[in-house]
């Protein structure tokens, strides 16, 4: 679908994580639907942005579309995003000034196969998100949907950022494993694995993904193995470490996800 056909939807908050890093949320259009993982496409129009208002109300606005993941669950009755700040980005220099009551365009279809239901062979067991920066939001919208808590036994997030102000939504996170804990009744196993790559931080492991995979010890550290017999592995993020990290998984013996039979799924997400 075209973005000519995108609709306008509200800013309703905007949360400020670091000087580069932030979150927000909109209206959700009625019947808009998404599956967990999948991205849409928002728009913004800079001289309809209240920072804008000294631009000539008749001047001509024409919008900007990007792809953004759903941070949201699809069952939440608002949409939320998280953002990164690109230096002179056309995009976000005007969404990193967005306030309360601004409008964006959201294009009304979803995109993107970044989701659990393509996982036919092997069937759920164990499920691992690898993400790096604002490629975490698909995984927070996969965690709030109560399948995939039903659905497998044990999760890993791992989830890599430079500076420990930059992991986004650790509380959430917690927040997710408890509220699912009490509606199902054998819930999967959550591991938040947090890792910080240019700063020594407590709690955190400090080396990339590939490097902790390639020596086992991401897996001693949770617990679990890597295996082509009942593991499925997403990654999203930084494009060096969705490819690094990929080949390094190739390497010990799992594959990438065709046609619905295979361990891992990839999405470049910068």
């Amino acid at each position: 679908m075209s973005d000519q056909n995108a609709i306008s939807i509200t800013v309703l908050s905007k949360t400020p994580i670091t000087p580069t890093l932030f979150s927000f949320t909109t209206t959700r259009p009625d019947g808009f639907r998404f599956e967990a993982g999948q991205f849409v496409r928002l728009g913004v129009a800079p001289n309809e942005l209240q920072v804008n208002q000294t631009a000539p109300k008749n001047a001509i606005s024409p919008k900007i579309f990007r792809a953004y993941s759903v941070v949201s669950s699809p069952y939440d009755e608002h949409l939320e995003f998280f953002s990164v700040v690109v230096p002179d980005g056309a995009f976000t220099s005007q969404l990193q000034h967005l306030q309360v009551g601004d409008t964006l365009y959201l294009n009304p279809e979803p995109f993107g196969f970044l989701t659990l239901a393509r996982y036919q062979e092997p069937a759920p067991q164990d499920l691992w998100l690898f993400a790096t920066g604002t490629g975490l939001a698909p995984f927070i919208s996969m965690l709030g949907d109560m399948m995939t808590w039903q659905n497998y036994r044990d999760i890993v997030l791992a989830y890599s950022s430079r500076t420990l102000a930059e992991l986004a939504y650790v509380d959430k996170i917690a927040d997710l494993q408890s509220q699912f804990g009490q509606f199902i009744d054998t819930p999967a196993r959550l591991q938040f694995v947090p890792i910080v790559t240019r700063e020594k931080a407590d709690g955190c492991l400090n080396e990339r993904i590939p490097t902790l995979i390639e020596s086992g010890k991401l897996e001693t550290h949770v617990g679990l193995s890597l295996n082509p017999a009942t593991s499925h592995i997403m990654l999203c993020g930084n494009p060096q470490m969705v490819e690094d990290t990929k080949e390094t998984l190739k390497s010990k013996g799992l594959t990438m996800n065709r046609r619905g039979v295979g361990n891992i799924a990839v999405e470049n997400y910068w």
